[in-house]
């Protein structure tokens, strides 16, 4: 009896890493089977790092993996570390947050009049158009 293949299908879309790959210059055509390799290994990968990060938000005692567990993921495995720390953003210490103030919203549309003033306390004249 003759044995069937199994087909691997990856997750990732083939057409999508083909024009990742193609983005180099050097690459002018691609192997269907390369390109299959390449989107399974990528997919195994990440999965891969994802596990590692995920394993350290677990010993963090964290439910949602950040920037910090990712780089704490790659550093603990020595071949990742090699290449990809270098390429992972530094963490911040505080996340920056921007505030709007009262000088930077938009002025009103013209032809529109605030109201704070029949609001206020003491009596102050409205504008009658």
């Amino acid at each position: 009896m003759a044995e069937e293949e199994e087909t691997i299908r990856p997750e990732f879309p083939i057409t999508r890493v083909k024009k990742i790959m193609k983005v180099d210059k050097d690459i002018n055509k691609i192997n269907s089977e390369a390109l299959h390799l390449v989107t399974y290994s990528t997919e195994l990968f990440l999965r891969f790092l994802a596990e590692k990060s995920s394993v350290v938000a677990a010993e963090k005692k964290r439910k949602t993996v950040n920037l910090d567990h990712l780089r704490t993921a790659v550093k603990r495995h020595q071949p990742t570390r090699e290449f990809l720390l270098d390429s992972l953003p530094l963490p911040s210490a505080q996340p920056v947050r921007v505030t709007k103030t009262v000088s930077d919203k938009k002025p009103p549309p013209v032809g529109t009049r605030r109201i704070d003033a029949f609001f206020s306390k003491g009596k102050a004249k409205v504008d009658s158009p």
